[in-house]
């Protein structure tokens, strides 16, 4: 039986961000990059213990790696 996925999703990555993705792909053996997103999505949205971000906060404030560039921890991994 095939899964039925009408939509996309488009995401902007830096560099550091996709090698990050590519490596926990290739070490937990996902099929696809997509497959890999799906699983760390399921991952994040079954987690606890996350700041939920304040109003007006920008996307450029959520990175995957930390530091993001500028040194700043972002808002979701801040306590």
């Amino acid at each position: 039986m095939e899964l039925e996925r009408p939509e996309r999703l488009q995401v902007m990555l830096t560099q550091d961000e996709l090698a990050a993705l590519e490596n926990w792909r290739f070490d937990k053996r996902m099929p696809s990059r997509s497959a890999a997103v799906r699983e760390l999505l399921r991952r994040g949205l079954a987690s606890d213990g996350f700041l939920t971000a304040e109003m007006g906060a920008k996307s450029q404030e959520f990175g995957v790696l930390r530091p993001n560039g500028d040194g700043k921890t972002p808002p979701e991994q801040t306590e």
